[in-house]
């Protein structure tokens, strides 16, 4: 039986394809996009998450750590700790839960399990599930045994991906599945190689092969204001959309804060500088550049 590393799955999901899902979310991503709101789901490892709000500086994390004695200071221990095993003692013992493990190793059957819980509403939205991350194809042997399951069940499938993968992975991905989200951030690859740290030329060859043998994909267009809303890279990406015959409809993902607050639960830097999200007529302006290449465009799912 396959297994993979999961980092949530959640119920009632309105914005990961049509209808209500569940979004099955993997760890482990190829990029590292500076805007990343599931900074959690990069690592393709276990981490530790603190929830500061809920930390009562108690020091009950400190006495459990095999290492805490040796770390200067008292109260809460540091987020990344360098000699961490991750043996969970830590959370455990944490009395609020401020302290998380964010991955959990589960079965196909397990993911399965928790999935049919919410078929009736899939039955009567015309919803179904996503697997997103991170980035599904990064456990790719995992993710073709959930999406098989899925369609021996009946179910509506989608993959929300980056398109940054082996390729024989992503084209049998396709056989199995309903329907791509498929991201693109540029057009031009030394600003994909500065904000997302990998070329964006296999992405879209990646999109032109799956284009010969899938013909329901939506591409999702994350919008930041600043790094990637230009009308001269909104148009590119438009222009080469439009020569994606399987689109169906191209989303618009105005971005927004709760991503840095990750990083800093994490303990890692947030490499964005503060920006704000868009207002409603610059996101009108980038739905008017897509639709005037005869593309369906709207705002966030």
């Amino acid at each position: 039986m396959q297994r993979g590393l999961v980092f949530n799955i959640q119920k009632y999901s309105v914005q990961d394809g049509p209808g209500i899902r569940t979004t099955v979310f993997l760890k482990g991503c190829p990029l590292c996009c500076a805007w990343c709101h599931n900074p959690e789901g990069v690592s393709p490892k276990r981490e530790i998450l603190v929830v500061e709000t809920r930390c009562l500086a108690c020091g009950e994390c400190r006495r459990a750590c095999p290492f805490g004695a040796s770390v200067a200071g008292d109260g809460m221990l540091p987020t990344r700790l360098e000699p961490c095993t991750l043996c969970e003692a830590c959370a455990e013992a944490c009395p609020t839960g401020a302290r998380q493990v964010v991955g959990r190793d589960l079965s196909v059957a397990e993911v399965l399990r928790e999935v049919q819980q919410d078929r009736v509403f899939y039955e009567d939205s015309c919803g179904g599930v996503t697997f997103s991350g991170g980035e599904p194809l990064s456990q790719a042997e995992f993710l073709l045994a959930l999406l098989d399951a899925c369609r021996t069940r009946g179910l509506h499938t989608a993959v929300d991906t980056c398109g940054f993968g082996c390729t024989e992975h992503l084209l049998a991905a396709a056989r199995l599945t309903d329907l791509f989200l498929f991201d693109l951030k540029f057009m031009d690859e030394a600003r994909h190689r500065e904000y997302c740290g990998v070329s964006n030329g296999p992405i879209l060859e990646n999109l032109r092969r799956l284009d010969q043998i899938h013909d329901h994909i939506w591409l999702r267009v994350p919008l930041i204001p600043g790094v990637n809303d230009s009308g001269e890279n909104l148009e590119a990406i438009a222009r080469f959309a439009a020569s994606i015959h399987g689109v169906r409809q191209v989303n618009l993902l105005p971005y927004h804060h709760l991503g840095r607050q990750k990083f800093r639960r994490l303990g890692q830097a947030d490499r964005l500088a503060p920006v704000p999200p868009p207002a409603p007529e610059q996101i009108a302006q980038a739905l008017q550049i897509f639709r005037a290449f005869g593309l369906p465009a709207r705002a966030g799912g």
